[in-house]
């Protein structure tokens, strides 16, 4: 990625942060955060990955409010958006921690095969 699209997916992950503290916290009962943002190279999309700790609704079923409620994420981030295309946003589950928690229980199974028994 070159610089300006590092600079402008930093600020766009910035302002969907704030945006689902502030006005779309009623779409998760959890913790969401933003963990990551990629922008095309022409910058008119842009792949947001969002992760979902703790709430009683389902990874699964929070992304699909959100992805419903798109547009109008894509709108109010356009309003705090200095840019003359207000980018298309396309969300994802990030799963690395999940991944790595997987992978540490893999670890610790091996260390444990691993150790002379008495």
């Amino acid at each position: 990625m070159s610089i300006r699209t590092e600079r402008v997916a930093g600020e766009i992950q910035k302002i969907l942060s704030n945006l689902f503290q502030r006005d779309f916290s009623h779409l998760t009962d959890g913790l969401l955060t933003v963990t990551g943002v990629r922008m095309s190279p022409d910058l008119r999309s842009a792949r947001v990955y969002i992760s979902i700790i703790g709430g009683k609704k389902g990874n699964e079923n929070v992304l699909q409010n959100i992805k419903t409620e798109a547009p109008r994420v894509r709108s109010a981030m356009g309003r705090s958006l200095r840019l003359r295309h207000t980018p298309e946003l396309f969300f994802y589950l990030d799963d690395t921690q999940e991944e790595v928690s997987r992978i540490e229980e893999l670890f610790k199974k091996i260390h444990e095969q691993e150790k002379p028994g008495p």
